[in-house]
């Protein structure tokens, strides 16, 4: 088989896979937690992951353009910073998206069908896993409808908001709620996981036609377009629902428009997010099975998951590998839990990242952002809820000590 993937990804196709991987992730998983973290500072919260993942963003995008390979943060900490930090933050992001996926998959059954949420986010995972083994094209054609369907339904649900008097509403920006500024940045950590879904594109390099153009521009377009799709809708739902109903939720934007006065919509609503979470797994499963690709590549993971298909492009058993664990962890899961961990891996793998773009330059203008974006991912992990650091924590240290150990009995790398 052969171990080259084909570039078949243009603009268009690289930045709506990004949309679909961020815009369900945030607006139906995170919102919520969020809010109960940073009350009516919800939007500084939201302001900070913003900030943080735009700094994220330019690193991702000049470091794409330097490695234009499958791998992403994995390739550009091996190359810049040595073969170890490459390899924690490939295990930080296969870990921390994995359980994302799982979060994903979750939202998808929650929304489905109440009653066998487990069973349908298997279902799905199973689904999303067969379609990503047909060709990377396919699964960018099914992006672009569910980006569609998901941007509709978050229109029609801001609409119906901004038109409502609002009677259980509240504000946004007047204060910040029990824990102050700490809730705050730990709202942002929980919001960073909705931003996230750029690095889809920068690990999908290998298969983005022109990539050292098309990667940077995508990033950001994308990045763009789902801060403003994010504050409209949290300021939409907060105007008829207020902080504290919002965070009590499991639906909140069914529960908005229901709070508005059309529940008729709500069946819409429904449909609309457990589309909008297929897109946002659709597009994890993808750029973890690539991380695991190029991890694979080097020996970091079974060799046998280098693999490329033949006739399909893609790295099969990388996707078989991944969407099997998935499984497994979408029929035990807990959806808030594992936000968390995944905030506190992604933060650690772009912690990485913007200390791999630091050393692009020497020039203090140049370095400015990697440092901000360095220093706000750590400070980010470190206030997330006290369980997702414990545990995200003690796995990083676990892949630490199995490079350690495979790295005592020589090399790792194959090169």
């Amino acid at each position: 088989m052969t171990q080259e993937l084909r570039r078949t990804l243009g603009l268009f196709d690289a930045v709506t896979i990004g949309l679909g991987a961020m815009i369900g992730a945030g607006i139906f998983a995170a919102l919520g937690p969020a809010a109960g973290a940073a009350g009516p500072g919800l939007l500084y919260g939201l302001g900070i992951a913003a900030v943080i993942a735009y700094c994220n963003a330019l690193a991702s995008a000049r470091l794409a353009a330097r490695y234009p390979a499958s791998g992403g943060t994995y390739v550009y900490g091996r190359e810049r910073l040595g073969e170890f930090w490459g390899y924690l933050a490939g295990w930080a992001f296969v870990v921390g998206k994995t359980a994302s996926c799982a979060a994903m998959a979750m939202t998808v059954g929650a929304y489905v069908w109440p009653g066998q949420a487990h069973a349908v986010a298997v279902a799905a995972v199973v689904g999303l896993t067969v379609l990503n083994c047909l060709g990377v094209q396919k699964a960018a054609w099914a992006a672009r409808v569910i980006v569609a369907v998901a941007l509709a339904v978050l229109a029609a649900v801001v609409v119906v908001c901004a038109g409502s008097d609002g009677a259980e509403g509240g504000r946004l920006g007047g204060g910040f709620g029990e824990d102050g500024f700490t809730g705050v940045l730990q709202a942002a950590g929980l919001l960073f996981f909705a931003f996230a879904g750029y690095a889809r594109i920068a690990t999908l390099g290998e298969e983005v036609r022109d990539p050292e153009r098309v990667i940077p521009r995508a990033i950001l377009v994308a990045l763009g377009i789902t801060l403003v799709v994010y504050a409209a809708v949290a300021l939409a739902v907060v105007s008829v629902l207020g902080t504290g109903a919002l965070a009590e939720s499991a639906a909140p934007l069914v529960d908005a428009v229901r709070a508005a006065g059309s529940s008729w919509l709500a069946p819409v609503v429904r449909a609309g997010a457990a589309v909008a979470a297929l897109g946002a797994l659709l597009a994890l499963i993808l750029g973890v099975s690539r991380t695991t690709l190029a991890m694979a590549r080097d020996r970091h993971l079974p060799g046998a998951l280098a693999a490329v298909h033949p006739r399909f492009q893609v790295p099969q058993r990388a996707e078989t590998a991944v969407g099997a664990v998935v499984a497994v962890l979408a029929a035990t899961a807990d959806l808030r839990a594992a936000i968390g961990f995944s905030s506190f891996g992604v933060l650690l793998y772009y912690a990485i990242a913007n200390a791999s773009a630091w050393t692009l330059s020497s020039r203090p203008a140049a370095r400015a952002l990697p440092a901000l974006g360095l220093t706000g991912c750590l400070v980010l992990a470190g206030t997330l809820p006290r369980a997702s650091v414990v545990w995200g924590a003690v796995v990083i240290a676990v892949g630490a000590g199995v490079y350690a150990v495979r790295r005592s009995f020589g090399p790792v790398r194959n090169g």
